[in-house]
């Protein structure tokens, strides 16, 4: 709407006008719209004119009949500041309150319209000067316009949007299985997600995911050099595409989170996880240590995660709780009917974490059940000792408590990450009981040499049996190591060597020696 419009519209919905310098008896005596043509055209007008210059009102204040909480005074506030096309009564007064005749509505209007015809020939001028430089912004525009109605008639879908990471690794460690030399490794894994949102705050995910991981060195979930990026799924090879993720996440007012689905994982219904340490190499540094809680269960889930809702940059608090059935007895035992996901041998977790996050640090502690057939994670134990996976008739609990802190400017300072994880097995109908220990401490520093770049170095012990019911299963801690560089070649790309060792590892064939490890990681992410 122009501005002469909008004039008309005020002048016509307000019926808040003053009278200009003619009288409303003096128009009054006049008839017809030819009448106020000749008088407007009358020697009269020069003394009209002489009078409004003379009169003319600059600010609302004028009035003494007007104050700020009268319903128009915005209004006329701007008729009279910004257009200067109001004029008051002799003595002072605006009169709001009484009517108008249509004669001072007709010299009132021809007072603004004049007006408003200034401010349209400033603003010609303006668009003369810059002419060229609009012609500039509308080519652009039609142009955009362009793009965007072809990205509208090829996007692959309005409600989802699809993400990729490709993950290529050189890798290598002893193979104390063989004649103890160093085997090396090229491996691949790739992930390819679909979000859909219905709502804008939902998401419906399905990811498909292949890799070649082999189960030693780095493939096998047992492995205490496991990799972040290894398929759990991969054998003899691996190379064929599963669903592994497909979940539905959808709120329930402005805290909580409901997540449902055939394939969840207990870590990612998590509302945040407790460490700024992530290197995305090793598995177990990358779960603060406390691999008993945080076991990554993968499998049929439901969980719900309360966020509190407070003023952006203060502290919250957070509450997780969420079940899973893992892929436990003879295939996935959440989708064999012949064990189900709600029996004690469908392999139950059930994951609580009660957490405090602020802009640069956060602590949490949790709690995790496994029942028949749940697993531990990256325990430093022969994949035929009996801790890995719960036997028939045990049970286990395990508690963590995990935190960190990242400095907000001084780059130099790295972050600070540590936890710790303690699980109890109960005696299963062939198991002993034992009491299994871990933790970890993590630096991590930001822009090392290059901005985007960044290092760490971590230190722990990966989950060890302190005592049993069977003595001879009973460990010393194995302290493992990992120091890497993350360089970042763009947005998307970034490659990361790696090492890594151990001083006692019990995984197949070392027997307890100590051993090492070392990557070159290239991640791609689209």
């Amino acid at each position: 709407m122009n501005l002469s419009k909008k004039l008309l519209l005020a002048l016509a919905g307000t019926g808040m006008m003053a009278p200009m310098a003619a009288s409303a008896q003096e128009l009054a005596s006049l008839n017809g719209a030819a009448a106020i043509n000749d008088y407007m055209q009358q020697q009269d007008v020069d003394r009209f004119r002489a009078w409004e210059s003379k009169n003319q009102v600059t600010s609302v204040t004028q009035f003494s009949d007007v104050q700020p909480t009268d319903w128009a005074y915005q209004a006329l506030s701007n008729l009279v500041e910004k257009y200067g096309c109001v004029a008051g009564y002799p003595n002072g007064t605006y009169k709001g309150g009484q009517a108008m005749t249509r004669y001072e509505a007709a010299a009132l209007l021809n007072a603004c319209l004049d007006r408003v015809t200034e401010v349209t020939d400033e603003l010609q001028r303006l668009m003369e000067e810059f002419k060229a430089e609009l012609a500039t912004l509308r080519g652009r525009v039609d142009g955009l316009e362009k793009k965007v109605g072809k990205l509208e008639a090829q996007q692959f879908s309005t409600t989802t949007k699809l993400r990729g990471e490709v993950s290529m690794i050189i890798g290598g460690s002893p193979d104390y299985d063989g004649d103890g030399s160093t085997k090396t490794t090229f491996n691949y894994d790739v992930r390819l997600s679909f979000d859909t949102s219905f709502s804008g705050k939902d998401l419906l995910r399905t990811r498909l995911r292949s890799g070649n991981f082999n189960d030693d060195p780095f493939g096998s979930s047992g492995n205490v050099f496991k990799l972040d990026k290894a398929e759990e799924n991969a054998v003899d090879g691996g190379n064929a595409v599963s669903i592994d993720r497909l979940f539905y996440t959808f709120p329930v007012g402005n805290e909580v989170k409901l997540t449902v689905g055939a394939l969840a994982r207990n870590t990612e219904m998590l509302s945040f996880m407790p460490t700024a340490y992530k290197s995305g190499i090793l598995d177990f540094f990358n779960l603060a240590g406390a691999t008993g809680t945080y076991n990554k269960a993968t499998g049929a889930a439901a969980g719900l995660s309360w966020k509190q809702k407070v003023k952006k940059g203060n502290p919250f608090a957070t509450f997780d709780v969420n079940w899973v059935s893992m892929a436990g007895g003879e295939g996935a035992g959440y989708a064999n009917s012949e064990i189900g996901a709600f029996s004690s041998e469908g392999a139950q977790n059930i994951l609580a974490q009660l957490g405090v996050k602020g802009q640069n640090w956060g602590a949490a502690v949790a709690y995790r059940y496994g029942s028949e057939n749940a697993r531990l994670r990256d325990p430093n134990t022969p994949s035929s000792d009996f801790f890995r996976t719960l036997g028939e008739g045990q049970d286990s609990n395990s508690v963590s408590l995990a935190g960190f802190w990242q400095p907000m400017d001084a780059k130099w300072l790295p972050s600070i990450s540590g936890g710790f994880s303690y699980t109890n097995y109960t005696t299963g109908d062939d198991r002993p009981s034992a009491d299994i220990w871990s933790w970890m401490v993590g630096l991590q520093w930001k822009d090392v040499f290059v901005k985007g770049n960044s290092a760490g170095f971590a230190v722990g012990a990966p989950l060890y049996v302190t005592s049993s019911s069977d003595t001879s299963v009973e460990q010393d801690a194995g302290y493992m190591y990992e120091l890497f560089y993350k360089f970042r070649v763009s947005d998307n790309i970034s490659v990361t060597p790696a090492v890594f060792w151990i001083t006692k590892n019990y995984n197949d064939g070392n027997a307890g020696q100590g051993t090492y490890g070392g990557v070159i990681q290239t991640t791609f992410k689209f």
